[in-house]
């Protein structure tokens, strides 16, 4: 057999990694119970495979080769650590295991892996990492990065997350019917939160939002009638089709001022695809909600044709199923576009004086712009002075710059 181009063997190995890396990683801490040993001989797998499919060619079944030889690994770093009786059994136990995984068996495995890592017992920033590290394989440093975190700050924050699974005796295991709505929640937020710490392209964090797309595919592929993760799958693909319009030269561009020519309507067509399967199944929850909403903006051709009243309705049915003060400030902009400026104000007015948004930016900037349409422009102008001060990115205080200098 001819030696294989490195340029193909690479490519190669780099699908395989982001393909199989979350598969061959579940599958040997559900053979060993060893986190750290699981990713050790998955990370030299990916390495051995570098020079062996040069050598030999790249395998029909890339997944297959690479737990195979992973798990080789494994046996050998136990045979060489193997102290007392537990660790003969459990090296005796993984010899008897069959060499090649069953399709089944993988996405189980995956599975548990999710909603481990995932689990409520573990702090929330502790399972973005987990997730990122176990699922995603990217580095420590390369997570530390994106959430702006020390690189040792984030090793121990994994460290002590793998510690905290084995002393809290937290389950490998999908979690049984009764508690899986309530866990199947805390997973969808930790993939959401990825996304959305790489929707924002500052600070060099968009890779994160292909991670959470990848993510929610391979949670789509396991549970595949759950309609919540299609409808988070949904929400993030027509929001993803629209990035390339929200900045103009690091401004902010808001949605009815965007170019719709310059959107991804190959991703609109999936989301809204992906959407409709999950709203067919008539058990609707906050992110089909969610979903819908973008579609009703990503589907009309234009901003004048966006409609407004039924967007109003989806946010007062979003606000029935997952209330929140934010909710309630997005419900009354479109209250105020479907019936008049006049009456989303009183709302906007109304959660300012509950104080429950108190410091977050886009309430004035919700009101500035909502007194700039309505003609009141010395109010607008310290409403757009107030946002500003709160503003936390770059692209945001330009954008209300600009809205302030154009009063």
């Amino acid at each position: 057999m001819g030696v294989t181009a490195p340029e193909t063997v690479r490519a190669a190995v780099d699908a395989a990694y982001r393909d199989e890396w979350g598969q061959v990683v579940a599958t040997l801490i559900g053979l060993t119970g060893n986190w750290d040993l699981a990713e050790d001989c998955a990370q030299e797998a990916f390495a051995a495979a570098l020079a062996k499919w040069t050598r030999d060619g790249v395998p029909s079944s890339p997944g297959a080769w690479l737990t195979t030889a992973a798990r080789h690994r494994a046996i050998d770093q136990l045979r060489r650590d193997t102290k007392g009786a537990a660790k003969v059994r459990q090296l005796a136990v993984l010899e008897r295991v069959p060499i090649e995984s069953t399709s089944e068996e993988i996405p189980d495995e995956r599975l548990r892996l999710i909603f481990t890592c995932c689990h409520p017992a573990l702090p929330f920033q502790a399972r973005v990492a987990l997730t990122l590290r176990t699922l995603a394989g990217l580095s420590t440093r390369e997570i530390a990065k994106a959430f702006l975190t020390a690189e040792p700050t984030m090793a121990q924050r994994l460290v002590r997350a793998k510690r905290k699974i084995v002393e809290a005796g937290i389950p490998y295991r999908v979690p049984p019917a009764e508690l899986l709505p309530r866990r199947l929640t805390a997973v969808l937020a930790v993939l959401y939160l990825i996304f959305n710490e790489g929707y924002d392209e500052q600070d060099g964090r968009r890779a994160l939002a292909a991670e959470g797309i990848h993510l929610a595919r391979t949670l789509v592929r396991l549970m595949p009638g759950e309609p919540e993760v299609r409808g988070l799958l949904a929400l993030m693909l027509l929001l993803e089709a629209r990035r390339a319009s929200r900045t103009v030269d690091g401004v902010l561009v808001t949605l009815e001022n965007q170019d719709r020519s310059q959107w991804d309507h190959v991703l609109i067509a999936e989301g809204v695809a992906t959407l409709d399967e999950a709203l067919a199944t008539r058990r609707f929850g906050p992110y089909q909600v969610q979903a819908a909403i973008a579609a009703c903006h990503t589907t009309a051709p234009d901003a004048d044709a966006t409609d407004w009243p039924q967007i109003a309705a989806l946010y007062a049915e979003l606000a029935r199923l997952a209330p929140s003060p934010v909710v309630d400030l997005n419900r009354a902009v479109a209250v105020a576009m479907a019936e008049g400026v006049s009456t989303g104000l009183a709302l906007v007015d109304e959660l300012a004086e509950s104080g429950r948004l108190d410091g977050y930016y886009l309430l004035p900037a919700t009101r500035a712009d909502l007194l700039r349409r309505d003609g009141r422009l010395t109010e607008a102008a310290t409403a757009y002075e107030e946002a500003l001060e709160l503003a936390p990115t770059d692209a945001e205080r330009r954008y209300l710059k600009a809205r302030l200098c154009s009063l």
